[in-house]
């Protein structure tokens, strides 16, 4: 082992040893180190309450865990038109970002490669909402309101011809509406 790997191995030993609190105890004396005084001072250990966790959203297939809140295919038009056109294009045909719609059948066809979209390849509606929320726009992520996700998602599911013009998504209906290959998927034999 070179003198340098070591040096390296040494150093990360002792800054281990600091943050944790053990080199106060290995010399016998109690904890008197600013870390060991202080368990959160690195910031690890703190207690995350509600607040600091509704950004992370995670549904369930059948809707649990959705928030409250809910769009309209019109005003996910507009919205679309404002955050997403510039990546995923008017026709959400892709572009910088990934398309959008389109597709159907593709992942089972002999011939030719996949085309993954929201029509193809997502088999539940709230994953939809549960990537827009997370991830998108790109330039800001998280950043939509949960009214917002909505639209948009209402939006995507319209151009996809999966829900109607008239569509209002939120909580209790987003769950309800079937994607064109929910039957697609086989779960994972465990």
């Amino acid at each position: 082992m070179s003198i340098t790997t070591k040096q390296t191995l040494i150093a990360f030993a002792v800054g281990l040893a600091c943050t944790s609190g053990f080199a106060a105890q290995a010399e016998g004396s109690t904890a008197t180190s600013a870390s060991a005084e202080s368990p959160h001072h690195y910031g690890f250990g703190t207690n995350v309450g509600p607040e600091e966790l509704k950004q992370f959203v995670s549904p369930l297939p059948d809707g649990r865990g959705l928030p409250k809140g809910s769009g309209t295919v019109m005003q996910g038009e507009k919205l679309y038109t404002q955050q997403c056109l510039a990546c995923h294009g008017a026709n959400l045909e892709g572009g910088i970002g990934d398309r959008l719609i389109g597709g159907r059948g593709t992942l089972a066809a002999k011939s030719g490669p996949p085309v993954k979209t929201v029509e193809s390849y997502w088999p539940y509606s709230t994953t939809l909402f549960d990537y827009i929320k997370r991830a998108m726009p790109f330039t800001s992520p998280n950043s939509l309101s949960n009214d917002e996700v909505y639209a948009l998602t209402a939006y995507i599911l319209y151009k996809a011809n999966i829900v109607p013009q008239d569509a209002n998504m939120n909580q209790d209906t987003l769950a309800k509406v079937k994607m064109p290959n929910r039957d697609g998927f086989k779960p994972a034999d465990r």
